[in-house]
C-alpha cells in the first residue's frame, strides 16, 4: 500500500495532481499511468449499476418529483416566472432538467438519470480524494462505501437536485485539496465556482464550505493558504447571497418540516460518532498529498472527512431546534465525509488481518450489499415514498365514469393532473381560478369560497383527489370543498392507493337520497368505461398494476401545452 501511496501523491512537478501535460490525450494518459482512472471507475461503475437497478421504482413518481416534472416542462421564461413565486432554491435544477427533457425526451428514466450519473461521479471523485489523501485502496474503499450507503442509493434515483449537490460538494473538496497543495488564483477560482454551483442547486450545501473552513483551521496552514481559502469562500457566498435572500421570502415552503425527533438526533449522533472514531485511526491521520517537507501541512483523511461529515449534520440539527429544517437529503453530501473515514477503517482492517486490500474490499462489499439487501429493495419500491401521482392518475382514469368535475384537497394534489393530464381530460377543475403556469406557481390559484361552492353545486358527479387518513383542511377553500360535498353529495366510490385517496361523489336527488349510477358510464375519452358499475365505498379494485400501462400510454401521446 505504501507504494500505491507514493504513486498517487502529487510531487513538486505535477501541479498537485500528478503533473500537467499538454493536451487532453496527454493528461488522460498521465492519469492512467498514475492509476487514477482505475481508482475512479470501480466505485463509479458500482454506483451506476445500483442507480440503474430499479430506476423506474415500479413506475411510480412521488410529489417532489412531480414538481420537477411539471416545472421542467415549462419554458425558460415560465420557469423564471415560477421561481419568482416559489421554489427559487430549485431554479437552476429546473433549468437543467428542462434541457434534459428537450434533448432526450421525458420519461421516468430521463427524470432520474441525471441523479444516477451525478452519484456515480461523486463516488468516483470520493475515491480520488481518498487516494490523494492516503493511498489507492483507501480511496477505492471510500468510493465503494459511499455507493452502498442506503441514503445515497435512495437519492441517486430521485428526480431532484440532491445528487447533483453531492457531486459538486465532493468536487469542491477535491479542488480544495488541490489548491492547498499548490495555491494559485486559478485553483482557488475553480474551487469557488464548484462551491457556488452547489449553492445554486441548494444553498444548504454552504454547510460544506463551513466544514472546509474547519479543515483549513484544523490543518494549521500558512497565512497564504488561509487567505486564499477565505477569499474564495467569500466570493462564493457573495455570489450565492441573492439566492439566499430570495429564498427567505419563500420560507413558507419548508413549513411542512416537523420538529427534529429523537430518532433523527440519534441517527445524526451515531453517524458523527462513527466518523469520529474512524478519524482516530492512525491511517486517517497520516500525511496526505501535501508534501511532507512542509511541517504546517496536516491535511489528511481526518481533517477533511470528519468536518465534512459532522459540521453539516450538527449545524442543521442545532438550527432545527429553533426552526425545524432538518431533512437528511438537505445534507446528503455529509456522507462523503463518512465514506472517506470508512475507507481508512477498511485499510486498517486489511493491515490487521494481513489480507490484501484487493481481496478484502470485494469481500466487504459483498457482505455490505447482502446485509443491506432488504433496505435496498425497499428503497426501490413505491412504498419508500409518501405517495405516487401516477397511480393516483391511473385510478382517476378508471373510476371517473360520467364525472364532470374534479376537486383537490389540498390544492397541491393538483400535481396529479399536471403530470398526467390525459386522465383528467373533460373534467372541470371546479376550484381553479388561474392555472399553475399562468400564476407562476406549482398548484395554481383557487377561487374564493363562494365561487367554489357555486361551481361544485353546478356539477353532478365529482372526483376528489386527496390524502388518505385524517385530514386537516388548512384553508377556507378546502373547508368549503369538503363541507359542500358532505351537504349536497354522497360518496359512492373510494380508493386509497400508494398514499393518495381517490373518491367519487354523486349529487343527492331532491329527496335527499342517492342517484343510482347507470349500468354503463362513458369515460372521459368518449369510450366505454372500464367500470360499468361503481363499487361501494372502500371496495374499489386495486390499480397499482395499471399505473405502468397508464404511464406507457401517456408517453406515446402528444404533450399538452401545459407541459
Amino acid at each position: 500500500m505504501a507504494s500505491d501511496q507514493r504513486v498517487l501523491r502529487g510531487g513538486p512537478d505535477d501541479g498537485g495532481a500528478g503533473g500537467e501535460q499538454d493536451g487532453t490525450v496527454g493528461k488522460f494518459r498521465g492519469a492512467v499511468r498514475r492509476g487514477r482512472v482505475a481508482v475512479f471507475l470501480g466505485p463509479a461503475v458500482l454506483s451506476l449499476a445500483l442507480g440503474l437497478w430499479g430506476i423506474t421504482r415500479e413506475y411510480s413518481m412521488w410529489r417532489d418529483e412531480a414538481a420537477t416534472w411539471q416545472s421542467a416542462h415549462r419554458s425558460l421564461a415560465e420557469i423564471g416566472h415560477l421561481v419568482g413565486q416559489a421554489d427559487v432554491v430549485h431554479g437552476l435544477y429546473y433549468v437543467v432538467m428542462h434541457g434534459v427533457f428537450a434533448l432526450f425526451g421525458d420519461s421516468l428514466v430521463t427524470l432520474r438519470l441525471p441523479s444516477v450519473l451525478a452519484t456515480a461521479t461523486a463516488c468516483g471523485l470520493t475515491a480520488l480524494v481518498g487516494a490523494r489523501l492516503s493511498d489507492r485502496w483507501t480511496g477505492i474503499g471510500a468510493g465503494l462505501a459511499l455507493a452502498v450507503i442506503p441514503a445515497v442509493q435512495e437519492f441517486a434515483q430521485e428526480g431532484r437536485s440532491y445528487a447533483l449537490v453531492l457531486v459538486f460538494v465532493v468536487l469542491a473538496t477535491w479542488l480544495l485539496i488541490s489548491a492547498l497543495e499548490r495555491p494559485g488564483s486559478r485553483r482557488w477560482t475553480w474551487y469557488a465556482l464548484a462551491v457556488l454551483i452547489a449553492a445554486l442547486l441548494n444553498w444548504f450545501s454552504l454547510f460544506a464550505l463551513v466544514a472546509h473552513g474547519v479543515t483549513v483551521a484544523w490543518a494549521r496552514l500558512d497565512r497564504a493558504r488561509r487567505a486564499g481559502w477565505l477569499l474564495a469562500a467569500l466570493g462564493a457566498v457573495v455570489a450565492a447571497l441573492p439566492l439566499i435572500l430570495a429564498s427567505r421570502a419563500q420560507a413558507s415552503q419548508v413549513s411542512w418540516i416537523k420538529p427534529t425527533g429523537w430518532s433523527t438526533l440519534l441517527g445524526v449522533l451515531a453517524t458523527v460518532t462513527i466518523a469520529a472514531l474512524c478519524s482516530l485511526l492512525a491511517h486517517a491521520r497520516m500525511p496526505g498529498s501535501m508534501r511532507e517537507h512542509a511541517p504546517q501541512a496536516r491535511v489528511n483523511l481526518a481533517t477533511v472527512g470528519l468536518p465534512l461529515c459532522a459540521v453539516p449534520q450538527l449545524a442543521l440539527a442545532l438550527i432545527s431546534l429553533i426552526q425545524p429544517l432538518y431533512v437528511t437529503r438537505y445534507v446528503l453530501f455529509a456522507y462523503a465525509g463518512l465514506a472517506l473515514l470508512i475507507g481508512a477503517l477498511l485499510a486498517v482492517l486489511a493491515t490487521r488481518l494481513r489480507t490484501s486490500a484487493a481481496v478484502l474490499l470485494p469481500a466487504a462489499l459483498a457482505v455490505a450489499l447482502l446485509a443491506l439487501l432488504p433496505i435496498e429493495l425497499r428503497v426501490r419500491s413505491e412504498q419508500n415514498r409518501v405517495d405516487d401521482v401516477l397511480t393516483a392518475a391511473a385510478t382517476v382514469g378508471q373510476v371517473r365514469g360520467a364525472a364532470d368535475g374534479v376537486l383537490y384537497i389540498p390544492a397541491a394534489r393538483r400535481d396529479t393532473a399536471l403530470v398526467s393530464p390525459h386522465a383528467f381530460a373533460g373534467l372541470r377543475d371546479l376550484a381553479l381560478a388561474q392555472g399553475p403556469v399562468e400564476s407562476g406557481t406549482l398548484k395554481g390559484i383557487e377561487a374564493g369560497p363562494l365561487d367554489i361552492e357555486r361551481a361544485i353545486l353546478s356539477a353532478r358527479r365529482i372526483v376528489l383527489v386527496t390524502d388518505p387518513g385524517p385530514r386537516q383542511d388548512d384553508s377556507m377553500a378546502d373547508r368549503t370543498k369538503q363541507r359542500t360535498l358532505d351537504a349536497h353529495f354522497v360518496r359512492c366510490a373510494d380508493s386509497v392507493e400508494r398514499g393518495r385517496r381517490i373518491s367519487v361523489y354523486e349529487r343527492r336527488d331532491d329527496g335527499g337520497g342517492r342517484r343510482v349510477p347507470e349500468t354503463t358510464q362513458p369515460d372521459g375519452e368518449g369510450s366505454r368505461g372500464l367500470f360499468s358499475h361503481f363499487a361501494p365505498v372502500g371496495v374499489l379494485p386495486s390499480v397499482p398494476a395499471r399505473a405502468r400501462d397508464a404511464w406507457l400510454s401517456y408517453s406515446d401521446r402528444p404533450r399538452t401545452s401545459m407541459l
